[in-house]
């Protein structure tokens, strides 16, 4: 994990008021999933709602198209409920291929500052997808 990373990620996509407490749990080994859970159950409240766009997509390969016409990188790094992919940089089409349709909270951020792609929690039907955009 890469916590200089991760500080840039909280203090340009969270929510000023839940980032000290959110960086907190994400560079604690015992309450990375509570930060993780936030994701799942209050994203709108936890992220900046004023950089998200919900975004129809149908699978993996959507989502990469949309995110490259945003001007997404070719590496990403991922914050994930999925452990095979949390805490690392890797291709955008394999974070991807990892995060999508996962079922749990992923934000794969794409251009530090600037681009990330969010997918919450699936309850019912396709979960919640989200383009995060700082102008």
């Amino acid at each position: 994990m890469d916590k200089t990373n991760e500080v840039e990620i909280v203090k340009t996509f969270f929510h000023k008021y839940y980032q000290e407490r959110i960086l907190y749990e994400l560079n604690s080994k015992k309450k990375r999933l509570k930060a993780l859970d936030r994701l799942c159950h209050n994203f709108e409240e936890v992220l900046n709602c004023n950089y998200m766009k919900k975004v129809e997509c149908t699978d993996h390969e959507d989502v990469l198209k949309k995110m490259k016409c945003h001007g997404a990188l070719e590496t990403c790094y991922v914050i994930s409920y999925n452990k095979l992919v949390d805490g690392k940089y890797m291709k955008l089409d394999e974070a991807l291929k990892n995060v999508v349709g996962y079922g749990m909270a992923s934000l794969v951020v794409c251009i530090p500052n600037k681009l990330a792609y969010f997918e919450a929690e699936q309850i019912n039907g396709a979960p919640p997808r989200y383009i995060l955009e700082k102008q």
